[in-house]
């Protein structure tokens, strides 16, 4: 059977404030994607996948919604939306828009309805509670922003529910109503011509009816969220404000929707619960969503062992599940600059971001590359004054926030801010950016860039790495290697995650012509340089472990 085409894509996110500004008010806009197009489909990607272009107040950049339908006017005209999915598909790109179905702005009409008091007919669209009687929140439940997940209304004289910022007021999911409304913004963007919806925050979408207080996590247990130890949220086990049982009911509703539009795709993002268990609950069956992305490889620097762990466990628990992995996104850190804190010897950045995206496309499923990832960009430093992010803003200066890895994208090393627009950019471009912009990279056949090319092209005539099977190698620190089959196809894969040459017993290999870092196989023992890679055809299934029969222990 041929696989639909969401299996194995590489989904190139575009972050559009950052990515190219075409009317010189220093803001990228759709105008600016179309504009580009013919270079994010010559990466040799499957898909495009757009942040929020909605029109939006701005609070969150485009993550809090006030009109669904309509193009925000810093990105263009409403036409440029239509715009953008013609030049996507005149490219042979599928087109993901980002869709925020758990919470709008408050300044969203209907909430500007809801608020006003109890008796209206939005009165019940969003979260409202009553004060305790000493007039604090209703519970003990957290924003991720900082503080409660709560925010007062005088006029209502009640509390709305926001995981996030004040002006993200969540959508009540348990009203009918809002099921229907929310349905009807999604059936409006498939009959645009949308391939596919990117879901935040979906973990969020419903909450506990009876408002149950979280229970605290162990001594020392923190969780999943990224850059903030010090924020109390990460203290709370998040049992009753997120991913609640009443959400695969949704989620059936949506997929039904969905599945009336022939080749959609849906993938939701999980973040701050379990996330691998609830990646893998979120795409079983038929009722479910296609796939989800998670935040298991983009909060940290990681070796072999959490590779493996990762990997291992996903898959043993993903069954009929679909994960799209990604080593960076939007929200994080840049990965190169994540990774260097395991190297104690000075970073060679374009070797490693060779390996990144080498790994990161042979692994067992979709994959995420993130707008700058193919050139290797790292975090930008950004001046408290020259801060946007309201969480970085808030944590500073622990926490630095998103804006390092929003940073405009260098198209001409030597043009004013870097190309990307003729007036002054909405954040700083990074100087140490400039050698890495796409004009410099075009004309070295060694970049980053045209390693993505060529690998991409490579990739794409190899059925195992598109939607083989994969099964972990035993091997030794630091090498992280994994076998991927199909049908008559077996290959090998192994990555160096050091900073020095390393060897290891090779099994029954045969070395594979590859783009990447030459590696030397002979005599039975496999040299890899520094961030090094190797291909190869396997001889013998019997090198492999499989995860199900290693019988391996979530952890």
């Amino acid at each position: 059977m041929t696989s639909p085409w969401w299996r194995g894509a590489i989904i190139y996110q575009v972050y559009p404030r950052s990515f190219l500004d075409t009317d010189g008010d220093g803001i990228g806009d759709l105008a600016g994607i179309v504009e580009k197009m013919g270079y994010i489909a010559s990466l040799g990607v499957d898909a495009l996948w757009v942040s929020p272009f909605f029109k939006s107040p701005m609070k969150d950049y485009g993550y809090d919604v006030s009109d669904y339908r309509a193009v925000d006017p810093m990105f263009g005209q409403d036409s440029d939306a239509d715009r953008l999915i013609e030049a996507a598909h005149d490219h042979g790109l599928k087109l993901i828009i980002d869709m925020v179905l758990a919470h709008s702005s408050d300044r969203h009409a209907w909430f500007e309805e809801s608020r006003v008091s109890r008796d209206n007919s939005k009165a019940d669209w969003y979260v409202w509670a009553d004060p305790k009687p000493d007039g604090t929140p209703p519970n003990n439940w957290l924003s991720v922003f900082g503080g409660p997940a709560w925010q007062w209304e005088s006029r209502r004289r009640q509390y709305y529910l926001r995981h996030f910022l004040k002006s993200q007021p969540n959508l009540n999911w348990h009203n009918p109503e809002v099921v229907r409304a929310m349905m009807g913004e999604v059936r409006f963007w498939l009959d645009r011509g949308v391939d596919g919806l990117r879901l935040d925050a979906i973990t969020t979408m419903v909450h506990d009816q009876a408002l149950r207080d979280n229970p605290p996590l162990p001594a020392g247990g923190q969780s999943d969220v990224a850059g903030t130890p010090d924020n109390p949220f990460t203290y709370q086990e998040h049992r009753h404000s997120r991913d609640r049982p009443e959400i695969m009911e949704r989620f059936a509703e949506l997929r039904s929707l969905v599945d009336r539009y022939p080749d959609r795709f849906l993938m939701g993002e999980i973040a701050d619960v379990d996330t691998i268990a609830v990646s893998a609950k979120y795409t079983k069956g038929s009722g479910a969503l296609h796939s989800c992305y998670n935040f298991q490889f983009t909060h940290e620097a990681f070796d072999r062992a959490h590779l493996t762990s990762v990997v291992s466990r996903t898959e043993h628990a993903l069954e009929d599940g679909w994960i799209t992995y990604a080593f960076g996104n939007h929200d994080v850190m840049r990965a190169v600059s994540r990774w260097r804190r395991l190297t104690p010897l000075a970073s060679d950045d374009r070797a490693l971001a060779k390996l990144l995206m080498a790994c990161l496309f042979s692994l067992r499923g979709g994959a995420c590359l993130y707008q700058g990832e193919e050139l290797g960009l790292t975090e930008a430093d950004i001046a408290f004054e020259d801060l946007r992010d309201p969480w970085g803003i808030e944590f500073w200066p622990r926490f630095k926030g998103r804006d390092g890895c929003r940073t405009p994208m260098p198209w001409q090393s030597d043009a004013p801010a870097g190309g990307f627009t003729e007036g002054t950019p909405w954040l700083p471009l990074a100087e140490d950016h400039r050698p890495l912009a796409v004009d410099r990279q075009e004309a070295d056949a060694e970049s980053p860039l045209n390693f993505c090319r060529r690998f991409l092209a490579w990739r794409k005539a190899r059925p195992a790495l598109l939607a083989g099977d994969i099964a972990i190698l035993e091997t030794t620190d630091p090498v992280f290697a994994f076998e991927r089959s199909r049908e008559d196809e077996r290959l090998v894969c192994a990555f160096n995650i050091a900073n020095a040459e390393t060897t290891i017993e090779a099994g029954d290999w045969t070395p594979l012509p590859a783009p990447g870092i030459a590696s030397t196989l002979r005599d039975g023992r496999l040299t890899l340089p520094p961030f090094g890679t190797f291909f190869g055809r396997v001889g013998d299934l019997s090198s492999a472990v499989s995860l199900l029969d290693k019988g391996i222990e979530k952890v």
